[in-house]
């Protein structure tokens, strides 16, 4: 939650923009867009509000139409992937393959900075929930005081307006003192109340142009309007521009109903409409209660009113058109931006993937995961094609652990802190709970063993900012290194999901990275696991464990076969036995059954 908070207030930055972006475009399309229509925009930014608090990530359209394009194509090609259960495979027949050995860290500390903003951010929701209890309360003692209209006249009047409305739902009406203005309450069962002084001096066409106001409400769902509009004023009480856009929402409301009462009366009636407003305009006034709707409102409220109803025609034919026209266009742009007020887009964790340009295919190997949650991608590079489980976990940014060894071994290269004809380290004399660890080291026997001390010598003289240069410029997951240097990409900081780990496998298989081919050829050669007439086999483990228990297990890596290079990701999660080992026999499993290597 604390890591929510922080992601939501970003969210809120973008919320701001989007909410300036609709004054805008209500501005540019005023004289198209209808009072109804104006109002009907609000209901998609109260709709843009809920999307942080969806608990799944938004795609954008670029994905929505490669998903389409995905489904003309077909669906998933045959790959010869059973779904019995995931075989297991032999990895003791060649002595090549990597041990996986991993030290346990610590759980890290949430942000302090996260829980004191989610708990300021609480004690406003309970201050501003108890505000609306309170004028809840008051609502409450109004309609026990209140008493069914008595007044013959208005009886009648009202009936027929029901009729003129085309409503058949029994509605109460209800005479009260403790009201300057009429309001319509309710959302299941709803009623009227007018003020006395307004029954006491009836007029008959003020009160019937009244009581169409409050029966329009109604007609429109307004109470359910009010219920949502208060529940953002209460989630978002802290967001200036959403309150501004809630009191922009009241407003138009209102304008919205008096247009839908002027397009019930003769032109000749709209002056006597207008009228009315202007003669009660000193005797109307806000509601006081947070769920209902009714005819009052401020004098600058008023007098927007009264110049629409002054300058309203009811539209013809061209002008409802170019009105849905100019309302579309609004609301694709503001679902164009959905995406970015996603709490999911705000995170890190997740890798933005651009992918509406790949061939993707989804296939379903729940079978071979058995108990952990997890993803497998695996990239066909003569077809350019994409086979990936569980779209979710495949971009979801989690520590790299030893398979970030793969990199640090190529800076180390690069700096010329190690050399292919020459990566002999010496053992410091300090005792690790491995054996193997505690031996001189070369790339290979480390990258074997994936013994820790070796690769963190490495960093020791490569140096933080160095380490951190080569990480941006070949984009390395997240990119962060603010946890502690020695063990950044060891359930620290550092992030990387399967899709990202498969796209710098590929461009270190092609050398994008534009680096010396010898260390290229050197770091290969030190993540070869089997060779054969079949091709050859490249990868590297990483297990992540915390508290002593193993988290997060990877196996990266990819198949040199005689006509194609295969590139694959496994990731798997769980509460304990995710290791790099279980990652690999699951692994292992897919790629046989898919016929890429036995």
């Amino acid at each position: 939650m604390a890591d929510f908070m922080i992601r939501f207030l970003i969210c809120n930055v973008f919320i701001s923009v989007i909410i300036g972006i609709l004054m805008i475009a209500k501005r540019i399309f005023r004289n198209n867009l209808s009072s109804r229509m104006q109002y009907n925009l609000w209901f998609l930014l109260l709709g843009l509000l809920a999307v942080p608090f969806m608990p799944f990530r938004l795609i954008g359209f670029p994905q929505i139409i490669s998903w389409i394009s995905g489904q003309k194509s077909g669906s998933t090609p045959n790959t010869g992937v059973t779904t019995n259960e995931a075989a297991k495979t032999n990895l003791n027949g060649s002595a090549n393959w990597m041990n996986d050995f991993t030290l346990s860290v610590n759980s890290e500390t949430p942000s302090v900075v996260g829980y004191i903003l989610l708990g300021i951010w609480i004690v406003g929701i309970l201050t501003m929930i108890i505000l609306v209890i309170k004028s809840s309360l008051r609502l409450h003692a109004l309609k026990k005081s209140s008493l069914p209209l008595q007044n013959p006249k208005v009886s009648r009047l009202y009936y027929c307006c029901l009729n003129e409305m085309k409503i058949t739902k029994d509605i109460p009406v209800f005479s009260t003192a403790f009201l300057q203005s009429p309001i319509i309450v309710g959302l299941l069962k709803p009623c009227i109340y007018l003020p006395i002084h307004l029954i006491s001096e009836y007029n008959e066409s003020d009160t019937r142009y009244m009581l169409l106001h409050e029966l329009q409400h109604y007609k429109h769902k307004d109470a359910l309007a009010g219920y949502l509009m208060n529940l953002a004023g209460v989630v978002y009480w802290f967001n200036p521009f959403v309150w501004y856009t809630l009191k922009e929402m009241r407003n138009d409301r209102e304008v919205a109903c008096d247009t839908s009462v002027l397009k019930m009366l003769e032109e000749d009636a709209y002056e006597d409409y207008g009228n009315t407003l202007i003669n009660y305009a000193e005797k109307v006034s806000l509601t006081p209660f947070p769920f209902a709707a009714g005819l009052g409102g401020n004098m600058k409220q008023m007098k927007r009113r009264i110049i629409n109803i002054a300058s309203y025609e009811k539209p013809t034919f061209i002008k409802r058109l170019k009105g849905m026209t100019a309302f579309i266009l609004t609301a694709v742009l503001l679902l164009g931006l959905t995406p970015f007020i996603s709490t999911y887009a705000a995170d890190e964790s997740h890798y933005q993937w651009n992918s509406s340009s790949e061939n993707i295919s989804y296939i379903d190997l729940s079978a071979y995961f058995g108990k952990y949650e997890g993803s497998f991608v695996l990239y066909n590079l003569k077809n350019k094609t994409w086979s990936i489980h569980d779209m979710e976990h495949a971009i979801l940014r989690v520590a790299p652990n030893s398979t970030y060894k793969i990199y640090d071994a190529l800076f180390g290269l690069e700096e010329d802190i190690i050399t292919p004809e020459n990566s002999f380290m010496t053992w410091n004399g300090e005792n690790y709970p491995f054996e193997a660890w505690n031996a001189d080291q070369t790339l290979q026997s480390a990258m074997k063993s994936s013994v820790n001390w070796y690769f963190q010598a490495v960093n020791e003289q490569l140096g933080a900012a160095s380490a951190y240069d080569y990480i941006q410029e070949i984009g390395y997951g997240n990119e962060d290194m603010s946890g502690d240097f020695s063990t950044y990409w060891m359930e620290s900081s550092l992030e990387i999901s399967p899709v990202e780990q498969v796209e710098l496998l590929t461009k270190l298989q092609n050398n994008s990275f534009g680096f010396s081919p010898k260390n290229i050829n050197a770091v290969k050669d030190a993540i070869c696991l089997s060779s054969s007439d079949a091709g050859t086999f490249y990868g590297k483990t990483g297990t992540g464990r915390v508290d002593g228990q193993d988290v997060n297990g990877w196996f990266v890596g990819f198949v040199e076969a005689t006509d194609n290079t295969y590139f694959f990701a496994t990731n798997i999660e769980a509460d304990s036995g995710a290791t790099g080992s279980s990652a690999t026999e699951i692994t292992m499993s897919i790629l046989s059954d898919m016929n890429i290597w036995k």
